[in-house]
């Protein structure tokens, strides 16, 4: 039996990933309402909470460890790999191996990927790209899986934008925001319409019900954070019935520094839950010409990257 952990994983790979510093595209409002992100690693342990609907799982485990580092000069990049394993019960166990590399400019002009995933033993068809905003709107040239150029609108949002906004909605008291987001995803072409509800404030002296080490880090034990919802849909699905379902949505909580904790994936047919398993900060320091370059490229030829305002 096939198993969506392909797409949304991919989409995961940006979803939960801190966002970039300050001076986005959308204006110094949203990014004076952010700050600061943090660099730091994170390990988290996926299990299965529930199956449900026609496509059972059994059982669903497996690792993510994300790299987050940069700085607003500079521009940011993330290092991801989950490694999943699903089994159907009915014998049949799908292995994925993901791994993902991006960088942002600061300034949400630029947003470059690469995206490498293989299932079982499965040849992989690598994803590599870059996204450029010109005036109104976004221009796509992807070299993988093949080449390809292609405009989108320029209102639709990067990774690090997304989680900006609803950054910056939570802390102006919004329960509801809707963003189109480009990350890369499936071929390289798919575009997402999201849905984020947010819930109310937790302060950082309320303890969690739920421990982990972002909680016990001092880093972190006075920041705010917010349970949040995302929903994502395929922006070239129709409505049936005046009513879209959800591709997969995620809930976490959202600290005001980027960080995420207490995962749960749900994927229409099971769940997952993302346990923060070991959590370190890490120095924020500028971009190196490996963070700079297009993932992937040779480092004998950085290529022509505008990394952001000067410091």
């Amino acid at each position: 039996m096939t198993l969506p952990f392909r797409t949304p994983s991919r989409a995961l790979v940006f979803a939960i990933a801190v966002a970039a510093g300050s001076g986005l595209v959308q204006g110094p409002a949203v990014a004076a309402a952010s700050g600061p992100f943090l660099a730091h690693q994170a390990l988290y342990d996926l299990s299965l909470v529930k199956s449900r609907g026609s496509n059972s799982v059994s059982d669903a485990r497996g690792r993510i460890l994300y790299n987050f580092s940069g700085n607003s000069c500079e521009g940011y990049t993330s290092e991801f790999r989950q490694v999943s394993e699903l089994d159907s019960g009915e014998g049949k166990v799908t292995l994925s191996d993901l791994r993902s590399t991006s960088w942002e400019d600061a300034s949400g002009k630029s947003y470059r990927f690469k995206i490498d995933t293989r299932m079982n033993d499965s040849e992989s068809s690598p994803v590599d790209g870059i996204a450029e905003r010109v005036g109104d709107h976004i221009t796509v040239k992807l070299t993988q899986p093949v080449k390809k150029t292609f405009n989108i609108d320029g209102k639709i949002v990067f990774p690090t934008e997304q989680i900006q906004h609803i950054i910056a909605a939570a802390r102006d008291g919004k329960s509801v925001l809707e963003q189109t987001v480009y990350d890369g995803s499936d071929n390289g072409e798919k575009i997402y319409n999201t849905l984020t509800v947010i819930g109310r404030p937790i302060a950082g002296d309320r303890a969690p019900s739920s421990p982990d080490p972002s909680t016990a880090s001092n880093a972190m034990k006075a920041m705010t954070r917010w349970p949040v919802t995302v929903s994502y849909y395929d922006s070239d699905a129709r409505a049936k019935d005046g009513e879209q379902t959800p591709v997969y949505a995620m809930s976490f909580e959202l600290y005001e520094n980027g960080v995420s904790r207490a995962l749960v994936l749900d994927y229409n047919d099971f769940v997952i839950s993302g346990a923060l398993d070991k959590f370190d900060v890490r120095d924020s320091k500028p971009a190196s010409d490996t963070i700079r370059r297009r993932p992937g490229q040779a480092k004998r030829d950085p290529g022509p990257i505008t990394t952001g305002p000067s410091c």
